[in-house]
């Protein structure tokens, strides 16, 4: 791929890069909850955010706990799915939106603590988005605990399409 950042998101989260080191995560992360309030509900704190990868994270905090204590799935799938769409969202083209298309997450152990998730793509992926105005790509995506577990399996399925209006046939 080449060095140009694919889309408008990515290029306004490189400004940051004018941000003080000790601040940039702070202000990144008040940017993004800004531009998608939930994210701000919930707390998520956005690690970092590249083409290639963006890491998102969320504290135990009582208002996404569960009845025991750990995160509620429901959290853990907003972090997932913030992590996926956040890296198609840094690739797909500027004239094109991301759609959540497909998920599946099975709970194979109870979390311990604050957890954080791993979104990739591929070179072959990200280019692929830049190829195409419509299209589909399967997200990896790794959920740990602070004890280095992963609580979840996770699989989520992106497309992205036009954004301009809809053509009827």
């Amino acid at each position: 791929m080449s060095d140009q950042l694919p889309n408008r998101l990515a290029r306004q989260l490189q400004r940051l890069e004018e941000v003080p080191a000790f601040a940039r995560g702070w202000f990144r992360s008040v940017v993004l909850r800004r531009a998608v309030p939930f994210t701000g509900t919930a707390g998520l704190d956005f690690i970092e955010m590249g083409t290639g990868r963006v890491e998102i994270g969320i504290k135990n905090e009582k208002r996404v706990q569960n009845h025991i204590g750990g995160v509620h799935a429901s959290a853990m799938n907003l972090l997932a799915e913030t992590a996926t769409g956040m890296v198609v969202g840094m690739n797909v083209r500027d004239d094109c939106i991301p759609l959540a298309k497909e998920l599946k997450m099975a709970f194979k152990k109870r979390a311990t603590g604050a957890l954080r998730a791993v979104a990739t793509l591929s070179d072959e992926q990200r280019a692929a988005m830049q190829a195409s105005d419509k299209g589909e790509v399967n997200v990896s995506v790794v959920v740990t605990d602070e004890a280095g577990v992963n609580p979840v399996e996770c699989e989520f399925v992106w497309a992205w399409i036009p954004s301009g209006p809809r053509k009827s046939n």
